[in-house]
This record gives structure tokens, C-alpha cells and sequence, in this order.
């Protein structure tokens, strides 16, 4: 409704005062592994109505919105001095993503955004940046990595680009250097790559997937993994693949890592995502997955399916049918805070607990790979629980 320009600067203030301190509570969603909560932490009406409205009443004497937001979606994830720190990617209406720090003392509500979004410089012929991955390395400082992506100039195809990872660190989240992205020697293109948080033989790990084209995996397997020497100058020479794509499963089209791997003392457990194709296109799930302590190439557990997958409202955005994170934390007392986004449009949590995502990955049978081995697997779960229901009855 149109109203005198201080009497829609007051509804504009008001409205974004009750969105960012607006309460969440845990929903009734129950399967015993995480909870889901009530509403998003992050929404495009989070965004501070001074990074979208002019408020010089002589330039814009009609309180328009000069420059909008279009979603508030798949953010890094970080815990600090017993804050909740998230670097969230940040779309305009014109399609340019950005990375802006928001924080919180609560894990699942409160956030507000700093004053001003990040300036993380530019590499030649970038376009659009976008998904960070927070990790905080052991050599002491916080990395983000992100997608990086340029126009294909070898093409003509408007909408042809090239994807690689770009590369950032900080020590206190404000102020940001940019390294050189990373030069993956055996793979074309980079995306969905995350910094291992601790040195593997004195040098730097990343899981990486490789890709043959900007969508497309193409020959990429899966989920990959390499070294460099130097992280000013990164350049993987050899990657392995640890995670493979598999047939008629959750991973068929592509996987890719998600939030920066979870040290436990039974493993590190990565939290991932997974696409296959469908009718109406692709859909996007998580999924998670443990390696080795001593060598992150070498699963030794993962789950059948996936750990969340979108759920009503979530199933509806820009890009429907799709949960994707690039952010978890741990606090001091264990909890685990997962930060997924739905539908490329808003910014969820999914809470649980260390020791219960210890035993969801390691004690939750694995994929058997047909339909026939599933359903023994299956019908000798019912048998045991008929035994026990049963039981009980007597």
C-alpha cells in the first residue's frame, strides 16, 4: 500500500526488526536422527532494508526498492567464541550472488547480517561467486571455498561457463584475502570443493569433483580428493576419486561434498550431497558418509539413501526439489547444527547430536544395490521386529 515515505520506512524497519528476532522451535518432524524447525534462519526478508532501499528522500523520493534480493540460500557455516557464524550466498534480482558474515548467539534464530557485505576481490574474467565452504585449518587460519565462475569464451552458447574454485582466508571473519584459484591439472572444471581441516603428509588436502563441463560431470566419478604443497598457489596434481556416482542410487547423476568433514574418534563424517534425474528434473538430496582418521580417502561407512530430502514448503523455490548444505557446526557441547538451504530460495537447520550422527552413519545398514538384496535386508528387520513386538505381547 502506498503511504507517505515515513510511514513505509517505519512498516519497512518494523518488519525486519520482527523477521530477524522472531523465535524457532523445533517442529513435529520426527525420524530419531536430526530435528527440523519451524521456520528458515536465513530468508531474503533478513537481508537489512538499507542494502536494498535508497533512503536519500531526494534521490528516491518514492521509497522504492533500488536494488533487490532475490534469495538468501547455501552458506558456510562457522563456531566461534560461542557464536554462530554463517557467510550465506546472497542473490540480487539481477542473478549476481555475493557472500555477506551474519551471526547469532543462537544456533537456530537471530542472525543478523554485517553492516556491509564481503569484497573478496575478483580473479580475471569472473563473473559470479558463490557456496562457500568454512574451514578452520589447522595451520591457523579460516579458509572459505567457492565456486568461481566465468563465461565459456570458447563457446557460443550465452549461457556456456566454466566453474573452478576460488579461494579465501581470513582470521577474524572481517577482513579477507584472495588467494589464486585452484588449478586442478587432470579435471576441466571445479565445483562443490571443500579444504580438509587438517594437514595430510604436510600438505594441503581438498575433496574436489571433477567435472567435464559446467553442469555435467561427464567422466567425473564422484567425490574426489588431492594434495598440493602450497595453498598460496594451489595446483592438485592427481586426483582419486573416494566417493563414487553409483547407478540407480541417490549419487546417479552427481555427488559432490557439502560442509567440512566432522572429526570424530571413529572417523571424520562428511556431510554431502547427492542428484539424480527425474521427469521433473533434477533433485537434490544430502547424504553422509566416514573415512578413515588416518587416511581421508578410505570410506569405511556410509548410510543407505539419504539423511534429509526436501519436505513440504521445502520442495518449492527457484529451483524446486532440492536440499543442499555447505555448512555444519559443533559447539562445545556437542550439538550439531547442519545448515541446508531448499529450493536454491531460503536457509534451513537440521539440529542433532554428535553421538546420534555417530550412530546414524555407522550403525544404519548401507545401500544393497537392488531391489531384491533391499528387501531382505528389509524383511529381516521386520522379522526381528515382529520377534520383538511379539515378544512383548506375551
Amino acid at each position: 500500500m502506498f503511504k507517505s515515505y515515513e510511514e513505509n520506512l517505519q512498516n519497512i524497519v518494523s518488519k525486519y526488526e520482527e523477521v530477524v528476532s522472531k523465535k524457532n522451535k523445533v517442529s513435529d518432524f520426527y525420524n530419531g536422527i536430526f530435528n527440523r524447525y519451524e521456520n528458515p534462519v536465513l530468508t531474503r526478508e533478513h537481508i537489512p532494508y538499507f542494502w536494498k532501499y535508497d533512503l536519500n528522500k531526494e534521490t528516491n523520493p518514492y521509497l522504492m526498492e533500488r536494488l533487490g534480493i532475490n534469495a538468501v540460500f547455501n552458506a558456510g557455516a562457522i563456531y566461534l567464541n560461542g557464536k554462530y557464524y554463517l557467510v550465506a550466498r546472497i542473490e540480487g534480482y539481477d542473478r549476481k550472488s555475493f557472500f555477506a558474515v551474519c551471526e547469532s548467539d543462537n544456533p537456530v534464530s537471530g542472525f543478523r547480517f554485517k553492516n556491509m557485505p564481503i569484497d573478496i576481490g575478483i580473479c580475471d574474467g569472473e563473473t559470479n561467486v558463490y557456496d562457500m565452504r568454512l574451514t578452520k585449518h589447522e595451520d591457523g587460519y579460516i579458509y572459505g571455498v567457492f565456486c568461481s565462475e566465468s563465461k565459456d569464451t570458447e563457446s557460443h552458447d550465452l549461457s556456456a561457463a566454466v566453474a573452478q574454485a576460488g579461494i579465501v582466508r581470513t582470521k577474524d571473519l572481517k577482513k579477507w584475502e584472495r588467494l589464486p584459484n585452484l588449478v586442478t591439472k587432470k579435471s576441466p572444471q571445479q565445483r562443490n570443493v571443500v579444504l580438509h581441516p587438517e594437514f595430510v603428509d604436510g600438505k594441503y588436502a581438498f575433496y574436489t569433483r571433477p567435472m567435464d563441463g559446467f553442469i555435467e560431470t561427464g567422466s567425473g566419478g564422484g567425490i574426489g580428493f588431492g594434495l598440493c604443497d602450497d595453498i598460496e598457489n594451489a595446483v592438485i596434481e592427481d586426483e582419486i576419486i573416494i566417493n563414487r556416482r553409483m547407478y540407480h542410487t541417490i549419487t546417479e547423476s552427481k555427488n559432490g561434498a557439502g560442509a567440512t568433514p566432522i572429526k570424530t574418534d571413529k572417523g571424520f563424517i562428511h556431510i554431502a550431497h547427492g542428484v539424480r534425474n527425474t521427469a521433473a528434473g533434477l533433485r537434490y538430496v544430502i547424504y553422509a558418509f566416514a573415512t578413515d582418521l588416518n587416511d581421508p580417502t578410505k570410506v569405511i561407512a556410509q548410510p543407505s539413501g539419504y539423511l534429509i530430502a526436501p519436505l513440504g514448503e521445502e520442495r518449492v523455490g527457484d529451483v524446486s526439489n532440492v536440499v543442499f548444505t555447505n555448512g555444519a557446526v559443533v559447539n562445545e557441547k556437542d550439538e550439531v547444527y547442519i545448515y541446508y538451504a531448499s529450493s536454491d530460495t531460503r536457509l534451513h537447520v537440521a539440529s542433532t547430536t554428535l553421538s546420534r550422527l555417530i550412530d546414524y552413519v555407522f550403525n544404519t545398514p548401507k545401500d544393497m544395490y537392488t531391489s531384491r538384496a533391499c528387501v531382505l535386508q528389509r524383511n529381516k528387520m521386520i522379522k526381528d521386529n515382529l520377534e520383538i513386538i511379539n515378544g512383548s505381547n506375551n
